[in-house]
């Protein structure tokens, strides 16, 4: 279901809330439902909070489950179904900060005030997040069921029950909303859940600025007046350095906590922000010994290195190159962003600074031949040629547009070359693309050119720009959305351009310690810089980070080796491993890294592309129950406590990673967001149908006979035989037509 069927279903089934009885007291009103624009709707009732929604296909189900009242009959179904924001009794918040790294808990409950006592329905849990934010699992208890997800491996489905969930359920509606589906659940029912994700806090000028969404709208507040509800707010800051952070009296850490009975829920989001004191670069160690259940035993490290006040810090002479998709997939929204970044992008340039713009489809365009100068003039043509130039069609060639770039910036000095590489599609030769940049890359006194990846939608292979980029040491970003384009691409330029150390390298690192990534990036003011890793044996006292100011002066500080006790490093820098490891896992094709890939996220909970998310379901019955479904096929029993039994099922949520591209939507054209054509079922069974005829026929025809036969047909004829073929493929499987005819006889 997409965003703006989300909200349409939303605004349904507030329109449908209306014939809940609320009793005779006239005092208690039902909430007011909002009034939206046809325009906004897609947005207008998208979750902006935890919320919980009763989905009702049957509009003749809903009522107050405590008082029944006389309803009128409602003819027809809600299709698709309609969903009831459930009213919220209790809510609990507890954010813990770490680096730039945000853990978020939510426990509440939500009742089921809207469906009859004598029946059920679906409930459907949507969790929106913080920025880059990522779910690490869902605990749900209601009645005598609880309902928890699980990773588990790709191939590791021996305890599967049933088919696989559809997309709506154990996925997510929008980059930032995971949405999860409980099974039929009773009017009147209350529903206790626990969620967690993690999500990223945004660092700019030495400050973390951390946002999460808790803002709930009226109609989650119950209507009954006495019903005490419960708002409690927890949260604990450790920036891992040791130094002094605002509003805090203990160097490094912070905690507040805030508890109280409420009227109505908080219509503002969980904010907060605090900064690290310092005027120059600074950074630490941070070593932590594995965990007995750890997949590697190998002692953790993760170094840091904060950027500070950089106000009187010289910024690098920047040659800077825009490489830019203007294939057919990228027409409207997305080549209109791109355009409006890259221009934002070139006023924040300086007069000593260079530039050039390359668009790329199946063919290259180079707005000129040499790198120009910033200049008001400069950047107007620059405007200009965009305007003309960004026109989307034609293919992808993303190799001669890079290596053309790469030539423009390889041979200059006094300056960091920077590429950004802006692309929606996948190409075949990306590992030849990989190779080259891995082959072109130098270490010492010069500064080769930067490469910045930045993919758009799902259909671009994010694993290979991420390698691209690890390769280029540099950045990598991605827009999920075409509506977050424009602001995402701007951010990512601006952490580009604003590069204040470069050539970083650390001694004495041997070659027993693993490090992600392998190839390190430079340190931007935008951007807290952060790296982990693996060793065997011991670490020096302190380890050295040197690097490249902009006046190419030397950067020199000894990092001092501290203990992480408060620190989880596992699983702050998990989804971090998991990416670069995944990429590293493409590139070289390597079944013993997509393993280990596995097992990180089965540790953490962290979700991957080689590992699913499920959900267990487990429900609670007495022993002496003799009708126990612990004897249904595909259950099985568990050990109990306190004279119970618990069955259990599992169910396959849709996979929550990005994928590896399409090839076929790349070259179809397909814009970002749009789905691939797919062939209808019954049009799939038929032509199944087809082809287990054709294999029949084959295994007792001569191909050659077959050939010559059709050879020395005529028009008529051979217009007979495919209709003869049709109907013989048909009756072949009268399986599949009576599957496809009668769907309800099976």
């Amino acid at each position: 279901m997409m965003a703006e069927d989300f909200s349409r279903s939303v605004e349904d089934g507030l329109k449908l809330s209306k014939r809940i009885y609320l009793g005779k007291d006239r005092a208690i009103a039902p909430p007011n439902i909002p009034v939206t624009m046809d325009k906004s709707i897609a947005d207008a009732y998208l979750p902006k909070s935890p919320m919980v929604y009763a989905v009702i296909s049957n509009p003749g189900i809903v009522d107050n489950p405590d008082i029944p009242s006389y309803q009128p009959h409602v003819h027809g179904r809600c299709d698709p179904p309609a969903l009831i924001p459930l009213q919220m009794n209790r809510i609990e918040l507890q954010v813990d900060c770490f680096f730039d790294n945000v853990f978020v808990q939510v426990i509440g409950s939500w009742r089921v005030h809207c469906i009859m006592g004598s029946k059920s329905c679906d409930c459907r849990i949507a969790l929106p997040m913080g920025e880059q934010g990522s779910v690490l699992g869902v605990e749900v208890e209601v009645h005598t069921k609880s309902y928890a997800t699980e990773i588990i491996a790709v191939d590791d489905n021996k305890d599967v029950v049933g088919k696989e969930a559809n997309l709506e359920n154990g996925s997510y509606l929008k980059p930032n909303i995971f949405t999860l589906t409980i099974p039929k659940v009773d009017g009147g029912a209350i529903l206790s859940i626990k969620a967690s994700w993690m999500q990223k806090s945004v660092f700019k000028n030495g400050e973390f600025s951390i946002g999460v969404p808790f803002s709930f709208p009226e109609y989650v507040t119950p209507v009954a007046k006495k019903l005490p509800k419960k708002e409690k707010i927890l949260l604990n800051v450790n920036s891992g350095s040791g130094t002094e952070i605002e509003v805090r009296r203990e160097a490094g850490k912070l905690s507040l906590a805030y508890e109280t009975e409420v009227l109505i829920w908080t219509h503002n989001d969980f904010t907060f922000s605090y900064a690290v004191s310092s005027s120059h670069i600074f950074g630490g160690l941070l070593v932590q010994s594995p965990s007995v259940h750890d997949v590697d035993q190998r002692d953790m490290f993760s170094i840091y290195l904060f950027p500070g006040n950089q106000q009187c810090m010289k910024v690098f002479r920047r040659e800077v190159v825009f490489v830019i998709d203007i294939s057919g997939s990228m027409e409207g929204k997305p080549i209109q962003a791109t355009k409006n970044a890259i221009l934002t992008a070139l006023n924040k340039l300086e007069p000593k600074d260079s530039f050039n713009i390359l668009a790329f489809n199946g063919e290259s365009y180079v707005f000129s031949s040499l790198m120009e100068s910033v200049t008001e003039n400069t950047i107007e043509k620059a405007g200009q040629w965009i305007n003309s130039n960004f026109i989307a069609g034609g293919s992808t060639n993303i190799s001669q547009a890079l290596n053309k770039a790469i030539e423009m910036v390889s041979n200059i000095s006094g300056a960091i070359p920077l590429i950004f590489l802006v692309t929606d599609g996948t190409v075949e030769d990306e590992r030849q693309i990989c190779e080259v940049i891995k082959s072109r890359q130098t270490f010492g006194e010069a500064i080769s050119p930067r490469i910045h990846t930045f993919g758009i939608g799902l259909y671009c292979n994010h694993h290979f720009l991420r390698m691209l980029a690890i390769l280029g040491r540099g950045g990598n970003d991605a827009a999920y959305e075409v509506d977050s384009i424009e602001t995402r691409l701007q951010s990512f330029f601006s952490r580009g351009l604003s590069t204040v150390l470069a050539n970083i390298s650390l001694e004495p690192l041997d070659n027993e310690v693993e490090t992600y990534p392998s190839r390190l990036p430079d340190l931007s003011c935008e951007e807290l810089w952060t790296i982990s890793g693996r060793f065997v044996g011991n670490l020096p006292e302190f380890v050295r980070a040197e690097g490249v100011f902009g006046d190419f002066s030397k950067f020199v500080v000894d990092l001092k080796i501290c203990s992480a006790k408060d620190v989880p490093l596992d699983k702050i820098f998990a989804k971090q491993q998991i990416a670069i490891l995944t990429a590293q896992a493409w590139f070289s094709t390597s079944k013993q890294l997509e393993e280990k890939v596995s097992k990180i996220s089965i540790e953490t909970g962290v979700a991957s592309e080689y590992t699913r998310m499920s959900l267990l379901e487990t429900q609670r019955v007495h022993q002496s129950t003799e009708s126990s479904p612990a004897g249904r096929k595909g259950s099985k029993k568990a050990n109990s406590e306190k004279g119970e039994t618990k069955t259990l099922r599992r169910t396959m949520l849709p996979s929550l990673g990005v994928g590896f591209g399409s090839l076929t939507a790349t070259m179809d054209n397909i814009p970002p967001g749009a789905e691939q054509p797919k062939l209808p079922e019954a049009a799939e069974m038929i032509i199944k149908a087809a082809s287990n005829c054709c294999e029949r026929l084959y295994g007792n025809c001569c191909c050659m006979c077959c050939i010559q036969c059709c050879s020395r047909m005529n028009n008529e004829c051979a217009v007979a035989l495919t209709q003869l073929c049709m109907a013989l493929a048909c009756f072949g499987c009268f399986e599949c037509c009576a599957a496809i005819c009668c769907p309800g006889e099976q």
